[in-house]
């Protein structure tokens, strides 16, 4: 982890969001896919707490080694969207890269991605890695409109097979990425699932996962005070692997990475009493951000 003034190298509208380029050498050659960065507010605004965002790319080679690359949704509040109108060679104070990362599969080859609105930009990072590891990547993307669907063109370029679904229709197909996940996983044949999206999204993903006894990571999408572990405002409610008993693991240590067949999903919901799954444990991924 480091800090850093790092200088806005430059900035793009990407559909409904804001695409931030950073020169900060030191936090992208530490940055793995699934990490997150928090970025400080500007003084004497009313929004003090730092805001955080996933890594989207971070490049070590090359012209544009050095720089790191995450998105942002200018509707979302007060603090992202002044961060949405910084513009090229202003300076932000950045801490990073924070949190777990995913990690990839050892000898398991097919993998499946899927997102939905900006939660897809840490996946794009993944699956750059994923190639260049020689796995098969499938990805689903989804969103409310067109516009909030995340760069469905470069999802062509990194996967075998996109499908792109909307709340309305006006892109790809009409549903939600769930719509797409049976379909998607038997014409992948898929070992492996990722996925990026609200909370009862992932609950489903991770019930079909667990149906179906494919392994899988997700990346919770929590609010977070602090983004070091102090502050416990992200803890998500875990069972231990013995499956005897649960633990509060924090998002931003902890994860934001996790196997979702440990997730006490109804508990972390709030929609039922504490009770540790029993059911046997789906296959894991080796967990630490790379091939043990």
């Amino acid at each position: 982890m480091k800090r850093a003034r790092a200088e806005i190298l430059s900035t793009r509208r990407v559909g409904a969001y804001r695409s931030i380029t950073l020169v900060a050498p030191e936090i992208a050659e530490r940055s793995r896919p699934g990490q997150f960065l928090a970025i400080a507010m500007p003084e004497g605004r009313a929004f003090i707490l730092r805001r955080h965002f996933s890594i989207h790319q971070a490049s070590r080679h090359g012209g544009w080694a050095g720089t790191l690359e995450f998105v942002v949704d200018p509707s979302v509040g007060a603090g992202t969207g002044w961060l949405a109108g910084a513009g090229a060679h202003e300076f932000l104070d950045v801490i990073g890269p924070l949190g777990k990362a995913f990690s990839y599969p050892k000898r398991l080859t097919n993998c499946l991605l899927l997102a939905e609105g900006r939660g897809a930009a840490s996946l794009f990072f993944l699956a750059q890695e994923l190639v260049a590891r020689h796995k098969r990547v499938d990805m689903i993307l989804g969103g409310r409109t067109l516009e909030s669907v995340f760069k469905p063109v470069d999802a062509k370029r990194l996967s075998q097979t996109v499908v792109v679904m909307t709340a309305d229709g006006s892109l790809g197909e009409r549903g939600g990425i769930l719509d797409a996940l049976p379909d998607a996983v038997a014409r992948a044949d898929a070992e492996v699932v990722y996925a990026v999206a609200p909370a009862p999204t992932l609950r489903s993903i991770a019930a079909f996962c667990r149906e179906h006894r494919l392994p899988a990571q997700v990346a919770i999408e929590e609010r977070m005070g602090c983004g070091f572990g102090l502050c416990n405002t992200c803890v998500v409610p875990v069972a231990t692997k013995d499956r005897s008993a649960y633990e509060n693991l924090r998002a931003c240590v902890d994860g934001p990475v996790f196997d979702p067949s440990r997730i006490l999903w109804d508990r972390w919901l709030g929609e039922l009493p504490i009770v540790p799954p029993t059911a046997e444990p789906v296959p894991a991924i080796p967990h630490g951000g790379g091939e043990p």
